[in-house]
């Protein structure tokens, strides 16, 4: 008689609940529902690359920490510097061959996004953002791009090097191995 006297209270205060928090007597659509914890839903919003006061540099968008592997990553075993991009070369293979389809289709779209507007079309260097007074990349028809090991490649577009910004968060590992086999096709013709 306890348990069932217990559970009818229980029932009674989750429907004194319901139409305190709803009112099911009188809706109104012109009215809005009642809203508990909003916080979270109506939090402010930054764009990605609008000022935010929220951080010193300014930022909303923010660097890995030091140490965090992106989601469906492995850890990558090699450090920022020439030394360790050669390193890379030397130990890392390219897992997808040249002439797979998809460096053709996946490959020159990855490319096209993250790789064109500074590099252009061709590999040569001469992007929109070159026009635009950025510093121009080397080209990738040099000796040194043409010579570089595909692991070494890798690594640049891994951790980055000089003004170029790492595409890890960016790029999945096989779509850096995707960009890396279609560089290496610009690099078979002239440009």
């Amino acid at each position: 008689m306890k348990a069932r006297l217990g559970f009818l209270c229980a029932v009674a205060v989750l429907l004194g609940a319901v139409v305190g928090l709803s009112d099911l007597t009188a809706p109104d659509p012109e009215l809005r529902n009642r809203e508990i914890f909003t916080e979270m839903a109506y939090g402010v919003a930054y764009e990605s690359w609008s000022p935010n006061p929220n951080f010193a540099d300014g930022k909303t968008v923010q660097p890995l920490v030091a140490g965090v592997v992106p989601r469906g990553g492995l850890p990558f075993p090699y450090g920022e510097g020439p030394e360790e991009a050669q390193r890379a070369g030397r130990e890392l293979r390219n897992p997808v061959p040249r002439d797979a389809e998809s460096v053709g289709t996946l490959g020159a779209g990855m490319y096209r996004a993250f790789c064109l507007t500074c590099h252009d079309a061709t590999g040569g260097g001469n992007g929109p953002v070159v026009l635009r007074g950025v510093l121009p990349p080397p080209s990738l028809h040099a000796d040194r791009a043409r010579t570089m090991a595909d692991g070494e490649m890798f690594h640049v577009l891994t951790r980055g090097q000089g003004n170029m910004a790492s595409y890890a968060a960016e790029l999945s590992e096989l779509e850096r191995w995707l960009v890396v086999n279609w560089v290496r096709r610009l690099q078979e013709e002239e440009p």
